[in-house]
């Protein structure tokens, strides 16, 4: 899964990203088009459940779950129509998953604003404004090519020009098209356009050094706007976590105490950028490996077996579960099984996040 970072020029996107995946991508505060093409990264997504699954179970190694992040350039007013680098860069964010929207949250001098002045919501108001007017010219230009086809009697052209109007219909509102509640034949008929607005999306507030904890006014408008549009919403120092992540690991905690930190506030936005996607965790454990598997909320036994192998999904017999308070009380899986605490689940079985499985299959 991939999430797409995104923002103004001059908003701290490639310091987070440097940050976040520990990279080199190029990070000029003053030249808002220093990153031309997206950088790639992958960041694991930390979670305690898999310290303390190790606590019973000692394997050879330990296997986070990850995200991958894509850095695209600053995006300006006027984008939907050429400004800038233009449709490039809106193309990029088609590719991702969910939006991760760096919003400037810090006055300074020397770090130019594209706008002349920080003001948070008018950048909000003028990427989410771009992204509908991309929006909308991918759905004006798809609508005549499927009205032609339903001409034809193509019921699918038929339901596909219906869906369009009302998303069009809905953009002309200002709003963007997550708030719009469309059903899963809908959803699948839109698809294949990548609609950007459609997408999921989470506000990171870069705050200064001496606003960790996001008391500053500018933050208190960016939470406000995320609650209002049930959106993901965390506070981060992107420089402060550069820093951080530049040091050897032995050295981060003395840095993050010495800040008032109780972890990298880079955890917390992996966190939340994995809830923004609708992921969740299960895991495997043994010898081998203790792994985090990702899966969208609401996976099935044989769903969540098929990102292992597809060949566990084809074949699904049925998952062997337990969960991580059985084995901290337990102590072991042999002391879980003889007290009967191991659930043998079917093929309807929704995975929750946290599960420890086994799966069975024959193929």
């Amino acid at each position: 899964m991939e999430a797409g970072i995104v923002g103004l020029p001059n908003v701290g996107k490639s310091t987070l990203f440097n940050a976040l995946t520990l990279s080199k991508a190029a990070a000029s505060e003053n030249y808002p088009f220093c990153t031309i093409e997206p950088n790639e990264g992958i960041v694991s997504v930390p979670d305690d459940r898999l310290d303390r699954i190790t606590n019973y179970i000692t394997p050879q190694k330990v296997i986070p779950a990850t995200l991958k992040l894509v850095d695209i350039a600053g995006i300006v007013k006027g984008a939907s129509e050429g400004e800038g680098l233009g449709n490039k860069f809106l193309s990029h964010i088609r590719q991702v998953d969910a939006i991760l929207q760096v919003v400037r949250c810090f006055e300074d001098e020397d770090v130019i604003h594209v706008s002349g002045n920080v003001d948070p919501l008018a950048d909000i108001e003028i990427i989410e404004m771009e992204l509908m007017l991309a929006d909308m010219e991918t759905l004006e230009n798809a609508s005549a090519k499927a009205e032609r086809t339903a001409r034809s009697g193509d019921k699918e052209a038929k339901m596909l020009v219906t869906v369009i109007e009302k998303c069009l219909a809905h953009l002309q509102t200002e709003v963007p098209l997550r708030s719009l509640s469309l059903n899963e034949p809908e959803l699948l008929a839109i698809k294949s356009y990548g609609l950007l607005t459609a997408k999921p999306i989470m506000y990171v507030a870069n705050v200064a050094e001496d606003d960790l904890e996001g008391n500053s006014p500018l933050v208190a408008k960016v939470k406000e706007h995320a609650e209002k549009v049930n959106a993901g919403f965390v506070v981060v120092c992107a420089k402060i976590e550069a820093e951080i992540a530049e040091l050897e690991p032995g050295d981060r905690a003395e840095m993050l105490e010495a800040v008032g930190l109780k972890e990298p506030a880079l955890s917390v936005l992996a966190r939340t950028a994995y809830a923004t996607l609708g992921l969740e965790s299960y895991f495997t454990a043994g010898e081998k490996e203790v792994r985090a598997w990702t899966i969208h909320k609401g996976f099935t036994g044989p769903q969540a077996a098929g990102v292992i192998h597809t060949d566990f999904e084809r074949g699904f017999i049925r998952a062997e579960v337990y969960t991580l308070d059985d084995l901290e009380t337990f102590k072991s899986e042999v002391a879980i099984r003889q007290n009967g605490k191991l659930r043998v689940e079917g093929k309807n079985y929704v995975v929750q996040d946290g599960d420890i499985c086994h799966f069975l299959f024959n193929v």
